[in-house]
Order: structure tokens, then C-alpha cells, then sequence
């Protein structure tokens, strides 16, 4: 069987621990190159995973003529450069979500993509996990009358000034990390884009990243918009849920972002009879890997040319509401993405 050949762009931990073990195990993945800016580091983490071709600088790796794909890992603000830079060297890209930093820079891959003939996509693995096809299938199919609202909490805890994930110079900060999340899940089960929203975010006084936030969209519909509210935070105790209501019942996705690899997920149905939850049943989708399901289907869409799961366009609509909410935060009230 045909597989994909990939080369990884940094020993990024996320990688190196998350993403990279899955797609080895893959079906049409082919992990056969990794590099980092440290030859010995990336000879190290080669040999532990054992990856056959360790190279010690980027640009090798984006000449090496085995590598057909890029996955991107680095921090956000080179997702954009590095990423152009693949498409350049006819490398099609799996790069890390936030795809960008704005939409503005996202568009900046639209026209890489199309001038080079390449694939892009932005890693969200949630929107090929099988929870989530059945969460939209669901919802869709009427399971819980018409669709009202939208609620959503995604958190964990993290002061450690030197993770990137709260230096502000190079794209830290909890909108950018898991506040992106509740956005392109809600956006996905609806099918709609929101025609405004509203946000508030506290900054962590000393690291300058957005550390809690609050957030409103509003999908605007035909008689009844659809509500998301969602809240989420860098410094609170670890817990994610999503819950959809409608007027006959509600749906709660018990882990919907980081699923388990080890054990089903699960999708609580309840019909509203009762309160005591009486009326509540439990949906086991089968255990997987959601890295590696994102990296099949990316695959797929290379070697047989099937539509990418997250189109750029969609990145780049999901990238105007997180600045919509940015400039929401700042004082602007209800903005429009």
C-alpha cells in the first residue's frame, strides 16, 4: 500500500510525544525524516522513535527529495513562514493549529497552496475524530430538536514563563492554544459562520498572554440564532466538556479535545425527561488515535486527491473570529469576524 512519506519540522515535544508514535502506526503514514536546528538533538530523537533520516537544519529537511510532506509543529509565529517555505520546495504541510497568526497571514498560505500546487492544512484533529463526526451527524439529524445554544470549557494550568505557550513575542496565549477550539468545533457542528460575537480576556500581568477568557458567538440563523459560550483559561484547573443544546434533549461530549487514546470516547444523549439524568443515554465511540486518524486523512487527501478535511478557507474563517475576538476584548464591544 501506498504511504506518505514525512519529514517533521522540529523535535517540538508535541511531536515528538504526541503525533509523531500515531502516525508510525498509521495506515498511509511514513514517518522517514525529522529535523531540528541541533543535529545531535535531532539524531537523538531519530533514534529513539526510530525515524531513518535525522537532519540537523530545516531548509535540509525541506530539500530532502524523500520527504513528500511537512508536518509543522513550531511555535505559532513561524507556522506561517516555515509553512510557506515547505510549499516552496513542493512540500505539501500538516502544520499546527493556530494555522496563523491572523487571517491575514492565513491567506498568506491560500495563495502558497494555490502558485505551488501543494496541500495545507491546519492540524485540527478534533474535526476528523470519529466523537465529533457523530457529535455534527447527531445534531443534524435532529437527535435533540433544533439546535439553541452552545456551551463549552476548555482549561489547564501552566505558569512556567519559559513554555511557549506563555511567551507573548512568539503567539502564546489561551485564545491561540485552546481557545481556537469551542470556535472550529461549533463552527463545524453548525455549519454556520458567526454573524457577531463578544469577548472578554485577562492578561497575566507579568507574561503578557491572555490567560482567561470569556466568549460569545453568535450564528445567526433563519428564526432563532444558535448561542456558543465558551470559557476558557492557562491557569485554572485542567477540564474540557461540550455540551449542545436543543429543544428536545442535549448532547455532552465528555473529553472532546484531547480524547483519550486508551479507551472509548463517549457522547452523552439526553432526551430532558428527567433532571436526575434519568434520561440519559451513553454513546461509546470506538478507541483511536486521533493523531493519527488526522494524519490518514491528510494523507488521503495528497495520495488521492480527497478534499482536505480542514480546507484553508476554513482556517482562514476560523482565524477572523479569533482577531474579531481580539479586538472584542480590547474594548470594542460586538465585533463582527
Amino acid at each position: 500500500m501506498r504511504k506518505l512519506k514525512w519529514g517533521i519540522l522540529s523535535t517540538a515535544l508535541i511531536g515528538t510525544e504526541k503525533v509523531i508514535p500515531p502516525m508510525q502506526k498509521a495506515e498511509l503514514c511514513d514517518i522517514v525524516a525529522i529535523a531540528s536546528r541541533d543535529e545531535a538533538r535531532a539524531r537523538k530523537v531519530a533514534g529513539e522513535l526510530g525515524i531513518p533520516t535525522a537532519h540537523g537544519s530545516y531548509e535540509a529537511l525541506l530539500a530532502d527529495p524523500e520527504v513528500e510532506a511537512i508536518y509543522n509543529p513550531l511555535p505559532n509565529h513561524l507556522h506561517v513562514p516555515w509553512t510557506v517555505k515547505a510549499a516552496e520546495a513542493g512540500k505539501h504541510v500538516l502544520c499546527e493549529k493556530p494555522i496563523a497568526m491572523s487571517a491575514d497571514e492565513a491567506m498568506q498560505l491560500v495563495e502558497a497552496r494555490d502558485r505551488h500546487g501543494v496541500v495545507i492544512q491546519e492540524a485540527f484533529m478534533v474535526r476528523t475524530h470519529p466523537q465529533w463526526l457523530k457529535v455534527r451527524d447527531l445534531v443534524r439529524g435532529g437527535e435533540i430538536g433544533e439546535l439553541r445554544a452552545i456551551q463549552g470549557f476548555f482549561s489547564y494550568y501552566n505558569v512556567d514563563p519559559q513554555n511557549i505557550r506563555n511567551m507573548a513575542d512568539i503567539g502564546g496565549g489561551g485564545l491561540y492554544d485552546i481557545g481556537c477550539y469551542p470556535i472550529t468545533t461549533s463552527r463545524f457542528v453548525t455549519g454556520r459562520e458567526p454573524a457577531r460575537l463578544v469577548g472578554t480576556l485577562d492578561v497575566d500581568p507579568d507574561m503578557k498572554i491572555d490567560r482567561l477568557g470569556s466568549v460569545i458567538l453568535e450564528f445567526g440563523g433563519d428564526a432563532f440564532p444558535v448561542q456558543a459560550t465558551f470559557t476558557f483559561s492557562t491557569q485554572l484547573v485542567s477540564y474540557q466538556r461540550m455540551h449542545f443544546f436543543g429543544t428536545r434533549g442535549r448532547i455532552e461530549v465528555w473529553i472532546p479535545f484531547n480524547a483519550p487514546p486508551d479507551r472509548p470516547s463517549k457522547i452523552f444523549v439526553d432526551d430532558g425527561s428527567s433532571l436526575a439524568g434519568d434520561g440519559i443515554r451513553t454513546i461509546e465511540v470506538d478507541t483511536c488515535d486521533q493523531y493519527g486518524v488526522a494524519g490518514d486523512a491528510f494523507a488521503r487527501a495528497v495520495l488521492d486527491g480527497t478534499p482536505p478535511p480542514v480546507p484553508l478557507e476554513d482556517s482562514v474563517a476560523n482565524m477572523k473570529v479569533i482577531d474579531a475576538l481580539f479586538r472584542s476584548a480590547r474594548g470594542n464591544g460586538w465585533e463582527r469576524p
